[in-house]
């Protein structure tokens, strides 16, 4: 029996809690939160395990395998560092860290520890992405020169102490949000960033909240451009107040042989018309005048058990087997961590500036 141990029990710690409870061998044993509320709601949850109100009180006393931190952003560079020293493998939810400094001094740390750290990016694992991954890796597209992805959603949820209001906690929109999408540009494309180009704003959501820490300051939209060192290039359409998308997520690789997509819905109990839709991926190959269209399905335990189209569940599978492994590296590795932030925080800085940022000779 693998026994995990949480930091931060709020919506995410949550979900990771239910798709946990759905793997074989697999429990959670301690939950670490300030929120008294949120804590004993884990608990329940995880239908067991010790509640601990200190990340430290819990790492010092709780009997634990792994650790998974679902803290808020602002949490995750000093959480990893403290454990570090426990040499057991970590789960780190994205963003690696609210900064792309925070992430190199991380990989610094890091180095030669035995135990893996990886970075949950659980776009990766949405059934339709990974059709999409496969697709483009059996030649559907030939090389991809493009990936363009647009994500029309509804606005950013209520959190314990608002901490997602604002950019110092989340990193900004561009990073909390977004770096997910750097990610699978980077993955797709098989090259670095090299200069981000962004025009966003904060137009519709959270402009009349208040809060102790101020006024919201988190764009609600933006166009970003990548180009990457191997010629290619990535766009991004983010809006963040349509919440009547029928298509939350859009994903299109192109290349010179044909362009694939996927196409993903909202989580269920969003969804505008009540019913759950199931994603999709097309294919359409000009070469042969025709669409492949192919509705992916997700069994119904994973849609009841988190908002991410089983890809929570896919991702824990592929991380409990390297623990079980003992040896081998994360799929989503530190280094990846530290792109998907530095491409969101030049986003940011672009956005604000109006001014293109150069990314080369940043690398890991």
């Amino acid at each position: 029996m693998i026994r995990y141990g949480l930091i931060g029990a709020g919506m995410m710690g949550q979900e990771h809690i239910r798709n946990i409870n759905l793997l074989d061998g697999a429990t959670v044993a301690a939950v670490a939160d300030p929120d008294p509320g949120m804590r004993a709601l884990s608990l329940a949850t995880a239908q067991g395990g010790t509640g601990y109100a200190d990340a430290a009180e819990m790492i010092r006393d709780a009997d634990c395998d792994v650790y998974l931190i679902a803290a808020p952003n602002d949490l995750h560079a000093g959480m990893v560092q403290s454990l570090m020293a426990t040499d057991k493998p970590i789960l780190v939810e994205k963003p690696l860290a609210t900064t792309s400094a925070d992430c190199r001094d991380l990989l610094n740390m890091a180095k030669g520890r035995m135990a893996p750290i990886w970075v949950a990016m659980e776009y990766r694992y949405m059934p339709p992405i990974q059709r999409l991954l496969q697709a483009i890796d059996q030649g559907a597209t030939g090389a991809p020169r493009m990936v363009s992805i647009r994500e029309h959603r509804f606005p950013f949820l209520p959190k314990v102490d608002d901490w997602n209001r604002f950019n110092a906690r989340t990193g900004g929109t561009l990073v909390e949000k977004c770096c997910h999408f750097w990610d699978l540009m980077r993955l797709i494309l098989k090259s670095d960033p090299v200069r981000v180009y962004a025009s966003a704003g904060v137009d519709v959501n959270h402009r009349d909240e208040r809060y102790a820490g101020g006024i919201p300051d988190i764009v609600d939209n933006a166009y970003v451009v990548v180009d990457f060192a191997n010629g290619t290039r990535g766009m991004l359409d983010l809006c963040m107040f349509a919440e009547g998308s029928h298509w939350q997520e859009f994903v299109a690789v192109t290349g010179p042989r044909a362009r694939c997509d996927a196409l993903i819905p909202g989580p269920a109990r969003f969804a505008p018309d009540g019913a759950p839709r199931e994603a999709e991926f097309v294919t359409s190959i000009r070469a042969l005048k025709q669409e492949v269209r192919e509705v992916v399905h997700t069994p119904a335990e994973l849609l009841i058990a988190g908002d991410h189209h089983g890809s929570t569940f896919y991702q824990h599978e592929r991380f409990l087997n390297l623990v079980r492994a003992g040896t081998g590296v994360p799929e989503v590795s530190l280094e990846d961590g530290y792109w998907s932030v530095l491409v969101g925080e030049a986003a940011e800085e672009s956005a604000r500036s109006g001014q293109a940022i150069d990314l080369r000779g940043r690398g890991a």
